[in-house]
């Protein structure tokens, strides 16, 4: 296997084709920024805040599992979010998602994203 390889899954909608949904350089897997877009439209699921976080997790978790990996081998997340007032959702989703050894996780306010885009969260896991 060459040291990094492209990985997407037609099981999510890959935001830009100028970039894959995650890198495999083993042995850790990078997701890239992933939103809460529905996987069968690829529209923003909702415009609420904790839909679309949990959808973004979905899809990582999708991502994840289809490249081999899984949610409870994710050492390091970075959601970026529109609005810095969500840490109470954010944290309440982030431990349902992460029940036990939650990983490291670091979360910049951003500038507002396209297409009503609220959260995209990227992350590092162990293959």
């Amino acid at each position: 296997m060459p040291a990094n390889t492209a990985f997407n899954t037609k099981k999510v909608t890959q935001m830009n084709p100028a970039f894959p949904q995650a890198v495999i350089a083993d042995p850790f897997i990078f997701l890239s920024g992933t939103p809460g877009l529905d996987p069968a439209t690829g529209a923003v699921v909702s415009t609420d805040f904790e839909t679309q976080l949990r959808q973004a997790f979905a899809n990582i978790k999708t991502i994840l599992e289809e490249a081999g990996s899984s949610m409870p081998k994710v050492v390091k997340t970075t959601v970026f979010m529109v609005s810095g007032n969500e840490f109470a959702i954010l944290n309440k989703v982030y431990s349902e998602f992460f029940p036990s050894n939650a990983p490291a996780r670091n979360t910049p306010q951003v500038n507002p994203f396209p297409a009503g885009i609220l959260v995209s969260v990227e992350c590092i896991a162990a293959l």
